[in-house]
């Protein structure tokens, strides 16, 4: 008997394909368990338990994101192994800004048709992050949606869920007049500005992905795809070493929008220029966009992918503390009162 033809995927959506994506990524997603975990993927909703002597009084802290249009740079260099790391970093970071030990995370990858394979490298992307962050990757969604992506392209997205004891959670409010800003070095331009670098490189001037850039020491594609930066671990360290005031993760909108969202309204943080090593990846951007160190700091994070605010008496040791991490970082400003009718951020 002839075999009966799948409507399905006539229409565009492969279940068998679906299927062996799930038993590819499966040894992977095993990899980032941890004991509260209880349950493999596969079931509805991915379960954890927060039945521990852990936390006398824990909060959950969330945060959600995705990595936006460096994507298309993955796609130019048929690379996937990479983003599900920057996925992984732009939340987890978010969640540790506030203190929060990451303990999970899910993802969602949506597509065109389903390359198993392909999408197997971003899962395993992921993985890498979580494992880095220490959390669990307990579940997640795969959409195949024929017509509504470009061929060989996709979308993710991440969850990220943590917590911390509300004794211990760090939201700005302790930050005072005389706290020292401390910057922790970022891998490059991380995952933001990128619609705005894919003008300057492949707009204006034509660049091939390919093209190696003698100041950068590298290909322009291999630049653009170095991986964000995850800070977890290094970040629990110094929080449960030392009182921390505020904490600033260096995204979208750069120094000038992210600085002040975790700083009071009396207080004005002052950012000393050229007090940190600058990757040459950002002078480049710069000279060949033209553009002003106004746009600099308000798109991208110049170097510097986290921020902390501690007491004056305290920053010798945290430094230290962050050397033998092996993080690099620099006293880069300070926090002053602020007037009326200043802005929140001054640079100097």
């Amino acid at each position: 008997m002839p075999k009966k033809k799948d409507a399905y995927a006539e229409a565009g959506v492969n279940i068998d394909a679906g299927n062996r994506f799930v038993e590819l990524i499966k040894p992977m997603v095993k990899a980032t368990s941890r004991p509260e975990v209880l349950a493999d993927i596969g079931g509805f909703g991915g379960l954890f338990s927060l039945r521990n002597n852990k936390y006398k009084n824990p909060v959950l802290v969330s945060s959600t994101d995705g990595v936006g249009t460096k994507l298309k740079i993955a796609f130019m260099m048929d690379k996937h192994d990479t983003v599900g790391i920057d996925l992984v970093a732009m939340c987890v970071n978010d969640v540790i800004v506030q203190g929060a030990e990451p303990l999970f995370f899910l993802d969602y990858f949506a597509t065109g048709k389903l390359d198993p394979e392909k999408a197997a490298q971003v899962i395993k992307g992921i993985a890498d992050g979580c494992k880095e962050a220490g959390c669990a990757l307990i579940g997640g969604e795969t959409a195949e949606m024929p017509t509504f992506y470009k061929d060989g392209e996709y979308d993710i997205a991440g969850f990220a869920v943590g917590a911390v004891d509300q004794d211990n959670l760090i939201e700005g409010s302790r930050v005072n007049v005389g706290n020292k800003v401390i910057g922790i070095a970022s891998s490059g331009l991380h995952s933001n500005g990128y619609s705005l670098v894919r003008k300057v490189c492949f707009e204006k001037h034509r660049l091939k992905i390919d093209d190696h850039i003698p100041e950068l020491g590298k290909t322009i594609g291999e630049e653009l795809l170095t991986p964000t930066r995850i800070y977890v671990k290094s970040i629990l360290h110094i929080v449960r070493e030392f009182n921390v005031n505020g904490m600033a993760h260096i995204t979208g909108g750069g120094f000038t929008e992210n600085i002040p969202r975790v700083v009071p309204k009396s207080c004005k943080v002052r950012i000393k220029t050229g007090s940190w090593e600058t990757p040459p990846i950002f002078g480049f951007l710069k000279e060949q966009g033209k553009l002003s160190d106004e746009e600099m700091l308000r798109t991208f994070n110049n170097g510097i992918g986290m921020i902390m605010m501690v007491r004056q008496e305290l920053v010798e040791d945290v430094m230290i503390r962050l050397n033998g991490l092996k993080e690099k970082a620099w006293i880069i400003g300070d926090i002053v009162e602020r007037k009326e009718g200043e802005e929140s951020i001054e640079y100097v």
